[in-house]
């Protein structure tokens, strides 16, 4: 049976789990607006497509090569969090 307590516990490591998941893509995405954006002031280019595609080609790199440990943190959490909960285990 599912407590209180047990759903706070399990709610506040999955949103642990989420923002560790999602720190590698927010962290390059801002470190890349920041550097075109200074880069476009320092030129006076302001043109979209200079922002845009740069920023979307290294969050999919970073998301290639974070991958496998995003996948690793989802399957640790859903082994030893979720699954006993629903096999009754917990």
């Amino acid at each position: 049976m599912m407590t209180d307590a047990l759903l706070y516990d399990l709610l506040r490591a999955a949103l642990w789990i989420a923002v560790q998941i999602s720190a590698p893509l927010l962290a390059v995405a801002l470190v890349a607006g920041v550097v075109i954006g200074l880069l476009q002031a320092l030129t006076s280019v302001q043109e979209a497509t200079i922002t845009f595609v740069p920023k979307v080609a290294l969050m999919i790199a970073v998301f290639w090569v974070a991958m496998g440990f995003m996948t690793a943190r989802l399957v640790d959490f859903f082994t030893a969090g979720i699954i006993p909960i629903i096999t009754g285990g917990a």
